[in-house]
Formats: C-alpha cells, structure tokens, sequence
C-alpha cells in the first residue's frame, strides 16, 4: 500500500461528520417537459419527502435524467410547478437559477474539471465564502469522504471509486437541502459499485439532506431508496415503499420490471383464468376478457402427496441456497421457472408435481390482446 492509499484509509476510518441540512420537500405539479419535438415529460406530478432517499426508477429513456435536470434548474419546464419546501423554484412567473437553489448535484460522469485538483474541485461551487474559508469547507468535505491525503491530486489520477467521493464532496460541501444523484454509481465494476454506493449513501443520509437518486436498476432501488417512484415513457407510473411496488405491482409491466415471471395470457372463464398451472381467480374481470397471469418461480412449488399439476425437470441450475427448475409443463410451450430450496431433492429428466402458491401471482386485465 502506498503512503497516499494509508493515508486515506486512516481518514475513512475516522470520519468527519457532516454538517446537517434542513432538509426540503421537493414538489412536483403538473410538470410537462418537451424537447427534440416530442414531449419527454407528460404532466408528472411528486414529492419527494424531506430528508427520505428517493429512487427514480425507470428504462433508459424514460424522462428520469430529464426530471432531475429541471429538479436541478439545468433545465426548465414547459408546463407546471417545482417548488422545495413549498418555495417556487420554476413556474409560469419564476425561475430560480441553479446556483440559488440549495440543490447539490452529482452526475453520472462525476464532471470533474481535469485542470483543477480534488481540493479545487469540491471548493469550485463554495463562491459564496472566502477563498480560505472555502478551502477549509472543501478539506472537511474530502475528510468526510476518506480523500483529504488525495486533495492536491488532479483528477485524472483518481480511481473511478475516488473520482466519484470528489463529486460527491463537491456536493455536500454547500450543505445543500436537496442532493441529486444522476446514476453516479453505473460506471464502477459491481465489487466497486455496492462498496462505494454504501459508502456514499451513509453520507448522504448523515447529511439529512433530501436525496433523489436516478437508476435504471431495480435492485438498487429497492436496496437504498426509502421510496420509489416508477416511471415509464416520460409518466410517472407508480410510487411508494419498495415493499408496496413489489408486492402491489400497478400493471404486468411494473412487476416484470422488478423480477422474471411466468407469463401466461388466457381468456376469463365463469371469472376465473385458466392456466396450465391452475386456474386463478379474475376478480372484477368479465367473462371473454383477456388476461395475463404472472406468476414468480418462487410461487412455483413441489406438491405434496403426488397432487397438483404435472410437470417435466428440463434442467436445474444451483443457486446457494435455492435452485432454480426449468420446467415443461403439459399445455404451454413455453418453459415453467420454479426457485425452491436445495431441500427440495429433484433430478434433472425426472417428474414432479407443482402446486402454487396464490399470494405469488398477478391478474392484469390486457385489453385489445389475444390468448396464447
């Protein structure tokens, strides 16, 4: 190890705490975004509960970025209202720029000047204070992160990992009310990544700023975000506790976004929806509509006493402490997944029963669509 790499690893071991923030609401009304000559955002409505780390969750494209930048004051908005703590920041009469905002931002590719050391960089948005005052500032922010023996390092000698505790002592020095966070954690290798994110969400919340956080991957989301807010083609969807989105899915596509299911679409029958692995109820569906039934392999079960539907082991793949079965099922063409533990003894070419447990499955009505 290097002295530099010694000396940071004593300053991560002893943190400096933060200065605490009042924390702010940030509220969304009716905020449409257009550019490219379509429209990105489409009325979304919010709030991002003060002091609470909030996900925007969604696939590439989606308007996540875009809602973050008008958040920020980068961009402004065609339509609607953003206020914090219940002061407009943007609206049809008023447009608080960026600087003014008390937002602290750290984006995906860190923007960090090459020509400006870490200390420089993370003192770079502090214009408000002395300059001696602002380098004292950016120096507890660096200690804070484990990097004050890295500050008179230029960026471009920075690992990934250090680059990205620079941008988010840049962030924090200002003791923002609201700190943005546009998937600063994308561009690490995994090992790196979960350190890393851990790392800088126990800062965050040490902050007790608001957080919003941009990511397209729902473990992380469901990992560190106190709330959750879907969105899909340039709408908000869905929000609420991980738990809630998980177990309460909106429609087939917000469960999928979350995990793999076993997808069957069939017509209601006498308001129930036959499957080939059961028949589940349809409730508040009429007869001849269609359906799509999603049901998780961890649903998927061996039945007792030789009862339930029967099914072929195609392959069995170890997992730890589970095992994932894919499975032939007779009236779908299509291979069944089922995750049961190693205790379960099953062989691969070999049969069993399955049964289902209904607390693992979804009924999504599916208009204009046929059976398959």
């Amino acid at each position: 190890m290097t002295e530099d790499s010694a000396q940071t690893a004593r300053a991560a071991e002893k943190p400096t705490p933060v200065g605490a923030s009042f924390a702010g609401t940030v509220t969304l009304e009716d905020v449409g975004f257009e550019g490219q000559g379509r429209t990105i955002l489409h009325n979304i409505s919010a709030e991002f509960e003060a002091g609470k780390i909030a996900c925007l969750l969604g696939p590439s494209g989606c308007g996540k970025t875009s809602l973050l930048r008008l958040i920020a004051g980068i961009s402004k908005q065609h339509r609607g209202r953003i206020l914090i703590d219940g002061l407009e920041m943007a609206g049809p009469a008023r447009f608080v720029p960026p600087e003014k905002r008390n937002v602290g931002l750290v984006f995906q590719d860190f923007a960090l000047f090459p020509h400006m050391t870490a200390l420089e960089n993370v003192a770079y948005g502090l214009y408000a204070l002395s300059r001696s005052d602002a380098m004292a500032a950016a120096r507890r922010g660096l200690q804070r992160v484990g990097l004050e023996a890295l500050a008179h390092r230029y960026p471009g000698s920075l690992s990934g990992g250090e680059q990205q505790r620079v941008a988010l002592a840049r962030a924090i020095a200002p003791r923002p009310q609201v700190i943005l966070l546009d998937e600063p954690f994308s561009g690490l290798d995994q090992r790196m990544r979960d350190q890393v994110r851990a790392e800088t969400l126990a800062i965050v919340r040490e902050t007790r700023a608001t957080a919003i956080l941009v990511t397209h991957d729902p473990r992380e989301a469901v990992d560190v975000g106190d709330r959750i807010f879907l969105m899909r083609d340039g709408r908000m969807v869905q929000h609420g506790t991980p738990r809630d989105i998980y177990e309460h899915p909106v429609d087939a596509d917000a469960a999928q976004f979350f995990g793999t299911y076993n997808v069957f679409r069939v017509a209601v029958k006498n308001g129930a929806a036959p499957t080939p692995l059961g028949t589940f109820a349809a409730k508040d569906v009429k007869d001849g509509d269609i359906v799509d039934i999603l049901v998780k392999p961890e649903a998927v079960l061996p039945a007792e006493g030789g009862l339930g539907v029967a099914g072929f082991v195609k392959d069995i793949r170890f997992l730890g402490e589970t095992q994932r079965l894919t499975l032939l099922v007779k009236g779908q063409e299509a291979p069944v997944h089922s995750i049961v533990s190693v205790r379960h003894k099953v062989e691969t070419n070999g049969e069993v029963r399955l049964s289902v447990d209904p607390s693992g499955v979804f009924v999504f009505t599916s208009p204009g669509a046929s059976p398959t």
